[in-house]
């Protein structure tokens, strides 16, 4: 598939949102409640990556006007859902932010908010994922792996956020609590993903050139990819790079998303160094940005055994 940027900005933005929100509410339920002030501009901070993430959906639609017809089909669309549970989400959000900056009842503030923010995010985890998940023709994606994934993923790159956040804001408590979930979280991710990755390097099309064109002679070439020129279908469903791209694209965003953040936050916590925090986020949101166009560009649509291979 043809990995469009604004989908990955889209899918490891609100997900790093989703993982700080998480993340805090966790804190406030299990007893590490930050301060308010500083609880406030954290789920502020989320309500601003919902926003952009939300904004850069919008450069994938070819008419933008027309977005709000996509909750219509929510009966039977991940995707509508998706669309009708990310806003209510982000309005839980910035409820949230508000009740705690003015100072609303903590049975409200550290209970049923946090309960429900995480709740919500659960569920547009599952959404997002489900998108994917579903289309089991693709069978890279089709399988539970792939929500499992969507949702540790998230998670681990909002309890980093959550934990580099603590660092200026003086939240040591909290920067505590974050650590062993932190570790833990992202060690998760990255076995889970790796599961992944050995499940769809083994898979084998169900399609070939004998079942697609219903010539059953054994030695069937391809001589050409089924069209004289450039096509909707040689742009979206086909990456175009070359097979050793992926393969160190699959070595980067393991060692970047998940090895680096690792160290620097074991380091951090060791040494009581908060800049490794810091130092964390950044690296861990591009390995992020180069799994989520790994997930797309590995998974091979079964029309690219007719538009794409050639002899």
């Amino acid at each position: 598939m043809h990995p469009s940027w604004s989908i990955l900005l889209f899918t490891t933005t609100a997900g790093l949102a989703q993982g700080l929100v998480v993340a805090l509410a966790l804190a406030c339920l299990l007893g590490a409640v930050p301060h308010a002030a500083f609880l406030a501009a954290a789920l502020t901070a989320a309500t601003g990556l919902l926003v952009t993430a939300l904004a850069a959906s919008f450069f994938h639609l070819g008419h933008p006007r027309r977005a709000w017809r996509a909750a219509l089909m929510w009966r039977t669309s991940w995707m509508s859902r998706e669309v009708i549970v990310l806003p209510v989400f982000i309005a839980l959000v910035a409820g949230w932010a508000a009740a705690t900056l003015f100072a609303a009842p903590a049975t409200i503030t550290h209970t049923l908010l946090p309960l429900a923010a995480l709740v919500l995010a659960i569920a547009l985890w599952y959404c997002t994922a489900m998108i994917y998940a579903c289309l089991r023709f693709i069978q890279e994606w089709a399988h539970p792996l792939t929500i499992v994934n969507y949702t540790l993923l998230g998670l681990s790159s909002g309890l980093i956020l959550a934990g580099a956040l603590a660092v200026p804001g003086g939240e040591s408590e909290l920067q505590a609590f974050m650590t062993p979930w932190a570790l833990a979280v992202t060690v998760l991710a990255w076995g889970t993903r790796a599961q992944a990755l050995r499940r769809n390097a083994a898979l084998r099309p169900k399609s070939t050139l004998q079942s697609a064109t219903g010539i059953r002679s054994t030695p069937l070439v391809q001589k050409s990819m089924g069209m004289s020129a450039g096509s909707f279908n040689t742009r979206e469903f086909f990456h175009g790079v070359r097979p050793f791209v992926l393969r160190r694209t699959r070595i980067m965003f393991q060692m970047l998303a998940f090895a680096a953040p690792l160290v620097l936050v074991g380091l951090a916590s060791f040494r009581g160094t908060g800049g490794l925090w810091l130092l964390a986020v950044p690296v861990q949101f591009v390995g992020l940005l180069a799994e989520r166009w790994f997930f797309f560009a590995q998974a091979r649509h079964p029309q690219n055994l007719y538009y794409q291979s050639v002899s």
